[in-house]
């Protein structure tokens, strides 16, 4: 009970940080980009704790457990995604947008907005969906409840919790998780390592392909973890949306650095840590392995700090993944063809209410997939191949035209779902042929249509 306690009271802190911040939130400004009032400090905590969610901490670590160094793949699409946002996150910030789906109507029409806006809101109750999942995989370690139980306790949490401040919670207590999170797993590191015997003992105990940089993969099944991971990123509508509640653009820059540099030690680290717990915890299912590490191999006391920090920052990341499609419902549908005329309160409620519908129809998804890791490469998947070809082009391809950028993203969603419809034929993984017929609709109806107005890439390019 020592465990659920810690993770108890953590989350009541959260819940009284949300409530005290909930105050704040007056406008829609407030509550999806937190009044544009975000240091890079503060900004680097809430873009690191809102991606190392349950898609490290569970799917990345149960690929370590049983793939070894190889795994990394898996995150090495992160960290070439990040460099490339360095170059984009003040311009987006410049901008001074809501969410993705503005951009792509600024910069394609109102058909790429709806597209954009639709292909978010499948991808990202998706990933609410298996963050619930792992929710309920700790509570039933921890606690020993059911892990059904735990998901819906899990839910429950996650959408009042999001409901209640909108990014103002979500921002200030991820600097929090994400600080806790990190010095958790460096004191636990050395303890783990001495219980498995040593890092030599370690290494003689696991396969030899473990500590490969390929290991048992092929390249194309190694590029077919990065892909999805990579392509996520480059169009994440939470990074966005966090660029766009940052006080500057020299603050969003900035915020890249610190960001690239803690994802990498974090991500390497998890890692490690998934490999030495697979020395010492065998018959496992594999991505419990950080869970069982932490529960069994730790004091009581790291071990309590570290399952408290893991739960906030599933729940973290679940606020956030749930935050951005209220927001796509609420600015991009139904402010933009609605009632543009909607006021500022009525405007708070609604999203409130959407965040809990959405929060069901997440619910109502954690049992379309047998594990996180599948869950994650699906919505990565579905997101990165429709959304960030035609983001990317707005910023990066001057020639890229409203035909072209509509024609990709409603291809690469398109081929995503029926690919994954169809069960992968040939074995081969859907980011492939979803992207390579996402980037070619993109290119080609572009050449093939009128060049866009000036008017069009004033805001993304210096027109002389």
């Amino acid at each position: 009970m020592l465990y659920f306690w810690a993770i108890l009271i953590y989350l009541l802190i959260l819940i009284g940080v949300g409530a005290i911040r909930s105050k704040g939130v007056k406008t829609q400004t407030d509550f999806m980009v937190a009044g544009r009032k975000l240091s890079a400090p503060v900004l680097v905590g809430t873009l690191l704790a809102t991606w190392i969610g349950s898609g490290s901490i569970i799917a990345g670590a149960g690929l370590s457990y049983r793939k070894g160094f190889s795994a990394l793949w898996f995150d090495a699409g992160v960290w070439i995604a990040i460099v490339v946002l360095y170059f984009i996150a003040g311009r987006a910030r410049k901008l001074a947008q809501f969410t993705v789906p503005d951009i792509l109507e600024i910069r394609y029409n109102k058909y790429a907005r709806i597209l954009g806006s639709l292909t978010t809101i499948i991808a990202y109750t998706a990933i609410v969906s298996y963050q619930f999942k792992a929710g309920g995989m700790v509570l039933n370690m921890v606690i020993g409840i059911p892990t059904d139980q735990g998901i819906i306790l899990t839910a429950v949490f996650v959408i009042a919790y999001t409901a209640l401040a909108g990014m103002f919670s979500v921002a200030y207590t991820d600097v929090v998780n994400g600080l806790v999170l990190l010095i958790g797993f460096m004191i636990g590191f050395p303890f783990l390592l001495k219980l498995a015997g040593g890092w030599a003992n370690v290494t003689s105990l696991l396969p030899g392909d473990r500590f490969q940089i390929l290991g048992s993969m092929t390249i194309w099944e190694a590029l077919g973890y990065s892909l999805p991971t990579m392509l996520l990123l480059l169009g994440e509508s939470n990074m966005y949306q966090r660029f766009f509640s940052a006080k500057d653009e020299r603050s969003a820059k900035r915020s890249v650095l610190g960001w690239i540099s803690g994802t990498i030690f974090v991500e390497a680290l998890i890692v490690i840590l998934a490999i030495v717990g697979s020395s010492i915890f065998l018959d496992i299912d594999p991505e419990t392995v950080i869970l069982h590490s932490v529960r069994h191999g730790l004091s009581p006391v790291i071990g309590c700090i570290l399952l408290a920090a893991i739960v906030a920052v599933i729940v973290s990341t679940a606020d956030s993944f749930l935050l951005v499609p209220s927001t796509n419902i609420m600015r991009d549908i139904y402010q933009r063809f609605v009632n543009p005329n909607v006021s500022q309160r009525r405007m708070v409620l609604y999203s409130r209410m959407v965040v809990i519908i959405l929060g069901i129809v997440a619910f109502v998804q954690v049992k379309f997939f047998t594990t996180v890791l599948a869950m994650a490469l699906y919505a990565y998947t579905m997101y990165g191949v429709g959304i960030t070809p035609a983001t990317l082009a707005a910023f990066l391809w001057k020639r890229a035209t409203p035909a072209g950028g509509v024609c990709s993203i409603t291809s690469g969603m398109i081929a995503t779902i029926t690919w994954e419809l169809l069960k992968k034929p040939f074995n081969i993984p859907t980011v492939y042929p979803a992207l390579l017929l996402s980037v070619s609709s993109l290119i080609m109806i572009s050449l093939l249509t009128p060049q866009p107005r000036q008017e069009k890439i004033r805001l993304f390019f210096k027109v002389e």
